[in-house]
């Protein structure tokens, strides 16, 4: 039943368009008999730009895109290395709030990093995820009829440079960190694993099915 069962979708290296309309697509047809669903995807270089972004977030000018995303926050970047996770939950048939979703893939991620030895955590006066107040993790949700989109990014191997030239989530002298300062050898279908596993834990999803 699709209640207590999500689909799981590896979508890997992916531009950033093509997976904004196919998922807000998904969404709007979607129905009782529709299952909940994880998009697992990484992003060619792109900044993204949060419903009520400004654009004194942006410090200098970038031959990297920026484009406007509905969901919420300000402007982050994403790009290769870094883990994407799109959670399409139908949260009025999971009876959830939204802050319920945040607070657990907050945890899905702090949990994930502690099987690395990586303590994180979370601040009630910025969602997503830091380690020693260094932001690991950045999340932004949209609720649409009930379900969400949108979800978290995880930086596992991306290159943090483009973090400089924005203040990441609308937070000045918001400093970045990644996964592979701390585990050099990081593997990134490791991450991706305990993501789908933490993740579908929390949510008590009893069967997952991959596609």
């Amino acid at each position: 039943m699709p209640t207590n069962s999500i689909i799981v979708r590896q979508l890997n290296l992916c531009d950033w368009q093509s997976i904004s309309i196919a998922m807000h697509q998904y969404t709007s047809q979607r129905n009782q008999r529709s299952y909940d669903q994880i998009w697992l995807v990484e992003h060619y270089s792109i900044f993204t730009q949060g419903r009520t972004g400004k654009s004194k977030h942006i410090l200098q000018p970038s031959l990297i895109k920026i484009v406007q995303s509905d969901r919420g926050g300000q402007i982050t970047y994403h790009g290769p290395g870094q883990q994407i996770m799109y959670v399409l939950i139908d949260l009025k048939r999971q009876k959830i709030k939204v802050k319920e979703l945040v607070s657990i893939l907050e945890k899905t991620v702090i949990n994930t990093l502690n099987y690395f030895e990586i303590k994180a955590h979370n601040r009630l006066d910025a969602p997503g995820v830091y380690v020693k107040n260094k932001k690991i993790c950045s999340l932004g949700l949209r609720i649409s009829n009930g379900c969400s989109l949108h979800g978290l990014a995880l930086n596992v191997t991306v290159d943090l440079k483009p973090f400089l030239i924005i203040n990441p989530c609308g937070y000045a002298d918001m400093k970045m960190t990644k996964i592979q300062n701390y585990c050099p050898n990081i593997n990134i279908d490791k991450v991706r694993s305990l993501l789908i596993l933490e993740f579908s834990s929390l949510m008590n999803y009893q069967h997952i099915k991959y596609q």
